[in-house]
């Protein structure tokens, strides 16, 4: 018998315009899918603004604060990077976002362990996901 491996969920978060702003002030990506509501309502097909792909994938931090078990003193979590990373789905700003983090493995690595997990970042209403990806995390310390 195979064990089921459940996700753990973050709290949903609302992606508004000025976040999509200060965020593609701060990487000086002001394409205007992404920045001028009115043209990509007129000239796309998504009906107005979508999220930045990397916004999305730099959401995974405040979403795994949410959803994965605090660590105790002494121990840092560093980001390792990723086997992979999809974009899947564009998401409209405005859009409710969470994200869910199944661990798929552990493994000793340079004086901690390094755990791999699946994630998925979700768009409340949609079936899709916006965001698929095997991120990698090295926890260090006590």
């Amino acid at each position: 018998m195979t064990e089921t491996v459940s996700a753990l969920v973050s709290d949903w978060v609302r992606v508004d315009q000025p976040m999509v702003d200060r965020f593609a002030d701060a990487i000086d990506d002001h394409q205007f899918i992404h920045v001028d509501p009115e043209r990509a309502r007129t000239e796309t097909a998504y009906d107005g603004t979508i999220v930045h792909g990397f916004y999305l994938s730099s959401m995974l931090t405040a979403f795994a604060r949410s959803a994965l078990p605090r660590t105790k003193p002494g121990v840092v979590e560093v980001n390792y990077g990723f086997d992979k990373l999809r974009f899947l789905t564009p998401v409209p700003v405005g859009s409710r976002l969470r994200g869910s983090f199944t661990l798929e493995s552990e493994t000793p690595k340079a004086g901690g362990i390094l755990r791999s997990y699946d994630v998925r970042v979700e768009i409340d209403g949609s079936e899709r996901p916006a965001l698929a990806a095997s991120w990698l995390v090295l926890t260090v310390g006590d």
